[in-house]
């Protein structure tokens, strides 16, 4: 699909700022480049790109502005305050410039304005860490074991479809920031002061499970109950209880596929499948999708990504990652929580066993709704 023109009006001019002061694609990189975020030269080529342009963080362009401001471009990004009267005056009208241009073409991206300019996984600075549950050992591969020659970490990860997509993307929408995955006995300080995205349930996720007792203004918990075996369910506030729904398989063949013994089922290992000795299929699952701001560092966030089984959870990470209905939901959430904190339920249909990206503009997907302005009202 070709660029609007907005987004190569922007890469155009970028481009343009550069070649005025005889720069390379490497002077710009190490002059905008920090000590702890470095900006590569492929980054720079992305956003100069006039067939497939990619959009500069906010805090980028402000960079670009103090540089080009300069009456001689200097090495490194200067402070505001370095600037003299007319030079201040020059960063002001190119600072309001690019975030204009930068401002139109998210206005025609999502068909409305935005006041922050940034998509949900666009983060202008500061650490990612993605942090997804560990599989019991007693359900691992041999591979995550690390004495076979053949050892691979991620066997060790749970939830591996909604962390490869939720790792790809964020990777992609932020090339010039540090992103990581960890596993909860991985997770240090330093972790939990970036932002952090968690995925997955309570079950396996120990720090999902302490940060949810952590936010006590998100009025959604997820807990433990007897008839359900391998999930735990969501309750509101309000008590309400939301849990996946299923189905007795209608092409069950008694003779070819069997049924678990008494033992196996007493043992709760075929509990949620199965039903007496009908088979069951799951049809909906539950997903949670929330962002807050971080307890430990009000400067950056947390996104949590569950569900009540892993259908839920790759639901959830996808409501903002599926190219066919993320524009979509980015407007919906930035239309009914402008603060941009909020925590959403949303039905996950799941069809021959693949879960289905929840379109937010159909009502009957958001099943629980909350923002902090909803408690004011």
């Amino acid at each position: 699909m070709a660029p609007s023109p907005e987004a190569v009006r922007l890469a155009r001019r970028l481009r343009d700022l550069r070649e005025s002061e005889r720069l390379t694609q490497k002077d710009l990189s190490n002059a905008l480049s920090a000590a702890e975020v470095r900006v590569a030269v492929a980054t720079i080529s992305s956003w100069e790109s006039q067939s497939n342009p990619k959009l500069p963080p906010e805090e980028r362009l402000r960079s670009y502005a103090l540089l080009f401001a300069m009456t001689v471009v200097p090495d490194g990004v200067p402070r505001e305050q370095e600037l003299n009267t007319a030079e201040r005056e020059r960063f002001n009208a190119l600072h309001r410039e690019l975030v204009g241009l930068r401002d139109d073409i998210r206005h025609h991206q999502t068909g409305t304005p935005t006041s922050s300019g940034s998509y949900t996984f666009d983060f202008e600075s500061g650490r990612i860490t993605l942090i997804c549950p560990e599989i019991p050992e007693d359900g691992r591969s041999s591979l995550a074991d690390p004495e076979n020659p053949n050892f691979t970490k991620l066997y060790r990860y749970a939830d591996l479809d909604a962390l490869i997509e939720m790792w790809g993307h964020v990777r992609a929408s932020n090339p010039e920031l540090r992103v990581r995955h960890r596993l909860p006995s991985e997770v240090s300080a330093d972790h939990l002061s970036g932002h952090m995205i968690l995925v997955g349930g309570i079950a396996w996720n120990r720090v999902t499970s302490r940060l949810l007792r952590v936010l006590d203004n998100l009025p959604i918990r997820q807990l433990s109950v007897p008839d359900l075996a391998d999930g735990e369910i969501f309750r509101s506030r309000d008590g309400q209880e939301y849990r996946p729904v299923w189905e007795e398989r209608k092409d069950f063949d008694p003779e070819e596929d069997g049924a678990p013994s008494t033992a196996d089922l007493e043992a709760d290992q075929t509990q949620d499948v199965w039903r007496g000795d009908k088979p069951r299929e799951l049809v909906e699952d539950v997903a949670l999708f929330a962002r807050l701001p971080n307890p430990f560092n009000h400067s950056r966030t947390i996104t949590i990504c569950n569900g009540v089984y892993s259908r839920g959870v790759l639901g959830a990470v996808r409501t903002l990652t599926d190219d066919a209905v993320r524009e979509r939901n980015e407007t919906y959430l930035a239309n009914r929580f402008p603060g941009g904190v909020f925590g959403l339920l949303m039905r996950v249909p799941v069809v021959n066993g693949e879960a289905v990206t929840p379109d937010l503009e159909i009502e009957e997907n958001r099943l629980y709704e909350w923002s902090p302005e909803d408690d004011t009202e």
